[in-house]
């Protein structure tokens, strides 16, 4: 694998989004996000691959001619969390990128496609995976129209405000997919592991809180006499937090990441506060058990304080098994080369979740320094990631190699949907 190529793409793009203090914001469907999209889309065409997109942004780099012939597909996403890391998404379009170039410098005859997905963070309208959930059909236009950012554009909005038309688009000729990521944890980084084949996915519950209390002079508000919307919230937080603890044995999470407090002021007793609130784990039982207790909190606190709080879900998905036949085959490809690997469960969600009800689906961990991610603190190595590729290519030539014993899908019937409205 070509690592001073990679090497050179990395710092290409390291420019866009920088913040003075470290770290990217590359916000979904914003103007760095565009930007990388359009960088990674010039590499492309210099080493000779054709690039498409589809209805919502979508980017596909293909081999010329082979567009629209069934593929195996490696991809990821491009956008970024608020001050978030360089290499979280990034690392596995790269990935891709760099398998392709390995097969071209090869003069090798393989179908392979590199994906790279709008939308993949939720930090700005509080949807995930939404590039890849529209063409897996798991996102429709009403769920579009009402993922909102805190300026009250939706996200449907937005993907209108950037020439798209969200309707009919689909996973198109996809024999199977990967995705390389870093772990976005420390389990391989503490053990010295270079790699983890992902087995699940967990899955994502997104609340949103809204309390309504009563806007007061700080100074001339008696405290019995008080309505304090972040008094309230302070109290969901904790509850949050221990409806977590509560199911730890089961890895299930539960965090309170939003809080917006109005008018934030300091002579002002809060009016209003919106929380949201991540809930995930890989136990479809524990997930219910603790947005059931959340909620319960949530209802209790506010009748306790004579508040208003109401409780939206914003997104909830099922934790996702990755396809046997992919885990076995990037198991063996990694085992052939020597190489240290160990089988593991996702805590944080990718766009694999969404592709996998569709194709065979697997993925590939690599370390991060100290597990950091979504902080400009977030590192990982050049090496692990070509390693990673090299692993994905050796994987592909397996399934290739043993159709009976590594299926790979048909690709009819996974083509264009039309996006319902509800």
């Amino acid at each position: 694998m070509n690592r001073t190529l990679l090497k050179k793409w990395f710092q290409a793009l390291a420019p866009v989004g920088a913040l003075p203090e470290g770290g990217v914001t590359r916000l979904a469907y914003s103007a760095e996000e565009d930007l990388m999209f359009r960088s990674t889309a010039g590499f492309a065409r210099q080493i000779g691959l054709s690039v498409t997109e589809d209805c919502v942004g979508n980017m596909f780099l293909s081999f010329p001619g082979l567009e629209k012939e069934p593929c195996h597909i490696i991809g990821s996403h491009l956008d970024s969390v608020p001050g978030g890391g360089r290499f979280d998404g990034v690392a596995g379009v790269l990935a891709g990128l760099l398998v392709m170039e390995n097969l071209r410098s090869l003069d090798e005859s393989l179908p392979v496609r590199v994906a790279a997905f709008r939308a993949e963070e939720s930090s700005l309208y509080g949807l995930a995976t939404a590039g890849s959930g529209v063409i897996a059909g798991s996102v429709n236009i009403a769920h579009l129209k009402n993922a909102r950012a805190l300026s009250g554009e939706s996200l449907y909005d937005a993907m209108i405000r950037k020439g798209y038309s969200p309707g009919a688009c689909g996973l198109e000729n996809a024999l199977d997919f990967m995705e390389l990521h870093i772990e976005q944890g420390r389990v391989l980084f503490e053990a010295k592991e270079p790699l983890g084949v992902v087995t699940a996915i967990a899955a994502p519950v997104r609340l949103k809180v809204t309390i309504l209390g009563r806007q007061d002079h700080s100074g001339a508000t008696p405290m019995d006499l008080r309505k304090d919307a972040l008094c309230a919230a302070s109290e969901i937080v904790l509850a949050t937090e221990a409806a977590g603890h509560e199911e730890k044995r089961f890895a299930t999470v539960a965090t309170v990441g939003v809080a917006n407090v109005v008018p934030n002021a300091l002579n002002v007793v809060p009016g209003s506060v919106e929380l949201r609130i991540d809930i995930r784990g890989i136990d479809k039982e524990s997930i219910r058990r603790t947005v059931e207790r959340v909620q319960r909190a949530i209802a209790d606190i506010g009748a306790s304080r004579g508040l208003s709080c109401a409780t939206e879900t914003l997104s909830s998905m099922d934790p996702v098994a990755l396809a046997p036949s992919m885990i076995e085959s990037l198991s063996e490809a990694a085992s052939a080369a020597g190489v240290s690997f160990r089988r593991m469960a996702s805590g944080a969600g990718h766009d694999a979740m969404k592709i996998a009800p569709l194709v065979p689906t697997g993925m590939l961990f690599i370390p991060c320094d100290e597990g950091v991610s979504h902080n400009a603190a977030e590192n990982a190595s050049l090496n692990d990631i070509a390693l990673g590729a090299e692993i994905m290519l050796r994987s592909i030539r397996l399934r290739r190699s043993r159709p009976a014993a590594y299926p790979r899908s048909t690709p009819a019937g996974h083509g264009r949907r039309r996006l319902k409205p509800s």
